[in-house]
């Protein structure tokens, strides 16, 4: 695997890229705040500027970016708000200079105001309406939110990497371990709930607040899971997922029972934060963005956040 992926991605790269899709740049190139993938706004002569997203090599194949695609101009048929890429020659996906990328309208916004009753009901209304599309049909190239892949593979990666203390490892199992049982206990006793296509990254900063209302950026992480992924993350407290419920529940049925769910799936979100903070770390961007990793004292923390959190799933 090549540790820095976007060494050759050059600014020369990002307009020449722009320019292969019949655009013409006017040489305005912004870097937006990305780490998984790369993405800029590029202005674009007498038109609006768009987005040029360039996906990590090697993270999704082809085929689990063009269901990405599509999923996203499904919604954006439903009329759900979301910012679906834009397709030249036929083609959404496109590949230049060894990567591969796709451009998207450019969609302002500000972060929604989880602290409002009125847009945490709207934001519920329009979680409904993103997954009755959501449920119409299944995945069949993105992951499942799973033990697997939020779980085993973090763990994994976190062993693997110089960033954890070689005096840590022994802890580290141990509460990895705990955890990972104590999350498959609460998983067995919710039981089978259903799963659909998710966002799967609902957290405020992808969601875009307008003078007309939200809309939503990214399907990067959509993958199969249970409803209640897509609401957690915007849900402060109890009386915020209340909110969030009452605006859902006007449009779509939700299974009460997922609500269950929740410390789990925060405990493998925690998990597989620091797992990708670990695999990622070679890239450049990481140890600048997240410079508390290299640090002994922030793993002793998450060590001790691992245990709290099974603490909450066992009690």
């Amino acid at each position: 695997m090549n540790e820095t992926p976007y060494a050759g991605l050059t600014p020369d790269l990002v307009l020449d890229a722009v320019a292969a899709c019949g655009l013409w740049p006017d040489g305005r190139l912004l870097a937006l705040n990305s780490y998984e993938n790369r993405v800029w706004q590029v202005g674009i002569e007498d038109a609006v500027p768009v987005i040029a997203k360039f996906y990590r090599p090697g993270r999704w194949s082809d085929a689990a970016i063009l269901e990405e695609h599509a999923y996203a101009r499904e919604l954006a048929d439903d009329e759900v708000p979301m910012v679906a890429p834009l397709v030249f020659a036929g083609r959404s996906l496109r590949e230049h200079g060894g990567y591969r990328y796709a451009l998207s309208p450019r969609r302002g916004g500000r972060a929604p105001t989880l602290e409002s009753r009125e847009q945490l009901e709207w934001l519920g209304r329009l979680l409904a309406r993103l997954h009755a599309t959501g449920a119409r049909k299944a995945f069949a190239h993105r992951g499942v939110l799973d033990r697997a892949t939020l779980i085993a593979q973090p763990v994994q990666a976190v062993l693997a990497s110089d960033l954890l203390p070689a005096h840590l490892h022994a802890a580290y199992r141990n509460a990895t371990q705990r955890l990972d049982t104590a999350v498959a206990a609460r998983l067995d006793a919710v039981g089978p709930v259903r799963t659909l296509r998710l966002h799967g990254d609902c957290h405020p900063g992808n969601i875009l607040w307008t003078d007309a209302g939200p809309h939503f950026v990214d399907l990067d992480d959509a993958r199969t899971g249970p409803a209640v992924q897509d609401l957690w993350m915007l849900a402060s407290d109890d009386a915020a997922m209340r909110a969030l419920l009452d605006g859902y529940t006007q449009l779509r049925d939700f299974d009460h029972a997922e609500l269950a769910l929740v410390p789990a799936l925060r405990a493998m979100r925690q998990l597989h934060y620091a797992g990708w903070i670990a695999q990622r770390w070679h890239d450049p961007a990481f140890p600048a963005a997240f410079p508390f990793a290299a640090e002994a004292r922030w793993w002793d923390e998450h060590i001790a956040d691992l245990h709290e959190l099974a603490d909450a799933l066992e009690a």
